[in-house]
């Protein structure tokens, strides 16, 4: 038999680490991805290296940390000089493709000012084919309603609630449902696309990156996934009494929550104070969240369906990940762009179809993975070198049921928060910081967390005592000895990690020589 040569790579945005069933959340439930879990290796300390959008996919398509690919921000350019899975991919014959977004800015050196492609942080990633770009104006989905026979006038208004609606008396604002039905929403007319192309190709090799909006805002769900989940069964955040003793912690924090306030700074066409809503707009919030996942959890249950109804299921490798977290009202906070680990703990299941992985099947991995290893997993399985440029590491053995040697104790995180105009959170002024000086970096082992910043004070928190990170023991006396060992931990990290693409080549009388000894 030959080796498979079809790979289904599923991003979702802004996922919860543990909203996942099959990890044992206590609400929600995703029959699906459980299933993919059960039929594959499901990896539960996995995370991702940096956030918010621009710069996690960088990294998940480049390997690369982000203190070597450079892509702080959405529209950040992604130096042209990096190679990427994508490009890695079309080497071996593949042409690549793409259904959704990589929130890729081009790298403006060698192009006219006037290049369209340098007026959108959400270009394609070089290397792949696009089948359906799904950018923030959705310019395909709209024309799709539009065709329906929908009237609205634009990206900002299809997300506007039913009219005429309000919710039962408990229920929240959220819980009116979205003008569309569920069948023409936009995780299912991506569906859709990526079912037509699909059945187009079944006999050939591929390669394909479907990337899913939701549960990335705005809050909004069509019927029926809008009622799924009772607010009242809806556990609260992890949080402080008031957002004010939460802003104690650090001025990092307190500035993210000063701008939440700001009305529509996070979810649009919410008529909710984020930081002092109601107990129950609050609950219905994370309820209309869980009710987006399920959105996507039964989108990948119809393209599974669809892989095992034309003979495909087995021999397609198939992931499912997304680019960072959520806090979803932890800390009082909502979005991404924080230390905490709410939002870098994302998903990761991965099904092997090779009789290889047999032994791993439905397991759980519980070292620590990050998003870098997945384009050094994908051309390990499709049997072709990593680039000396990867950070990542490959986890295919962890898919035959062995650990690799050596493996990391800790997981790395990276934050760039300089100004954008994508973002909300103006640090720079607010809080007297040049560009350069919006950076932090994190070393998260099992027990000890620490937050470095560039020109703030540093984080420290005792996971085991503390798991929701509310108490900083950054200048407890005690802790001390900690702080050191963490900050040179992480020191060493950064020296091992630096760019190498030629660090171990040598010229010399024998010519060129690799003395990488870089593990696989």
């Amino acid at each position: 038999m030959s080796r498979p040569r079809k790979v289904l790579f599923i991003s979702a945005d802004q996922w919860r680490g543990e909203c996942l069933s099959a990890l044992g959340h206590g609400v929600l439930k995703t029959p699906h991805l459980d299933a993919l879990a059960a039929d594959g290796v499901l990896f539960k300390q996995h995370f991702s290296v940096t956030s918010p959008c621009g710069p996690a996919r960088s990294s998940l398509h480049t390997g690369l940390y982000l203190m070597n690919h450079r892509v702080g921000r959405n529209g950040t350019p992604l130096d042209q000089r990096h190679t990427n899975l994508a490009k890695e991919v079309r080497k071996l014959g593949f042409d690549p493709v793409l259904f959704g977004y990589t929130d890729t800015s081009a790298d403006p050196r060698g192009r006219d000012p006037g290049d369209a492609a340098l007026r959108t942080y959400e270009g394609p990633l070089t290397g792949y084919q696009v089948g359906l770009l799904f950018p923030d104006f959705m310019t395909a989905w709209m024309k799709d309603l539009h065709a329906k026979g929908y009237v609205f006038e634009g990206r900002q208004d299809i997300y506007q609630p039913m009219p005429g609606l309000l919710p039962p008396a408990d229920r929240g604002h959220r819980f009116i449902p979205a003008r569309f039905k569920a069948q023409d929403s936009d995780t299912n007319f991506m569906t859709d696309q990526v079912l037509s192309w699909l059945g187009q190709h079944r006999e050939e090799d591929w390669f394909m990156h479907c990337v899913f909006l939701r549960p990335h805002p705005p809050v909004i769900t069509p019927y029926p996934y809008n009622e799924r989940y009772d607010p009242a069964d809806i556990p609260l955040p992890q949080r402080q009494p008031t957002p004010q003793q939460e802003a104690a912690q650090h001025p990092h924090l307190a500035q993210w929550l000063a701008c939440l306030e700001r009305p529509n700074r996070y979810d649009e066409h919410n008529p909710n104070n984020l930081l002092h809503m109601p107990e129950l707009e609050l609950r219905q919030m994370r309820a209309c969240y869980y009710g987006m996942m399920n959105e996507v959890d039964d989108a990948v249950g119809r393209i599974v369906s669809h892989l095992k109804a034309s003979g495909e299921y087995d021999n397609t490798l198939i992931v499912f990940t997304c680019d960072h977290g959520e806090m979803g009202g932890d800390h009082h906070a909502w979005g991404k762009e924080l230390y905490f680990d709410a939002s870098f703990y994302i998903p990761l299941i991965i099904r092997d179809p090779l009789s290889s992985a047999d032994l791993a099947r439905g397991s759980q991995v519980d070292a620590f993975t990050e998003s870098v290893d997945l384009m050094p997993t994908l051309l390990n399985w499709l049997g072709t070198d990593i680039p000396a440029q990867c950070d990542g590491r490959s986890l295919l053995p962890f898919l035959q049921g062995q650990t690799p040697p050596q493996w990391r104790q800790e997981a790395h995180m990276e934050l760039d928060f300089r100004d954008s105009p994508w973002s909300i959170f103006n640090a720079q002024s607010a809080l007297q910081l040049s560009p350069d000086e919006c950076q932090l970096a994190i070393l998260r082992g099992r027990r000890w967390k620490y937050i470095h910043f560039a020109a703030l004070p540093p984080l420290l928190f005792d996971l085991v005592a503390d798991p929701h990170e509310m108490c900083n023991l950054a200048q407890d006396p005690a802790c001390q000895a900690v702080m050191l060992e963490m900050a040179q931990k992480l020191l060493s990290w950064r020296l091992l990690q630096q760019e190498h693409v030629l660090s171990n080549l040598h010229l010399g009388p024998l010519g060129l020589e690799d003395r990488s000894q870089r593990p696989v």
